[in-house]
């Protein structure tokens, strides 16, 4: 805090703006293997991260041809939960899909 000395002699707190960094974000990845049906993954898109058919699509396409394609980007607790719930589901229905998060 900076100080001000009035004119009474008494002190006056000058009020600062508090600098705060917004929380880092995470990319939400799903990574391709060979097992998992197509299907399956534009589902998952849809379900987990509320994107319309086509935009699955083109997610799951874009895993399927480079290896992996995000589905979004959190908050970090956000992100952790989005990636539990994707590999809960995938166990549950017997694919190995994978989903990971990392910093953006």
């Amino acid at each position: 805090m900076a100080t001000k000395h009035g004119n009474d002699g008494g002190t006056v707190l000058e009020r600062q703006e508090a600098k705060l960094k917004p929380p880092p974000m995470y990319q939400v990845l799903l990574l391709n293997d060979d097992y998992t049906p197509m299907e399956f993954v534009v589902a998952v898109i849809q379900e987990y991260f509320n994107k319309d058919r086509e935009t699955a699509t083109q997610i799951m396409l874009k895993v399927h041809r480079d290896g992996k394609g995000m589905c979004g980007v959190y908050p970090k607790d956000i992100a952790s939960t989005k990636v539990e719930l994707v590999l809960t589901h995938a166990r549950k229905a017997g694919h190995p899909l994978q989903c990971v998060m990392e910093e953006a």
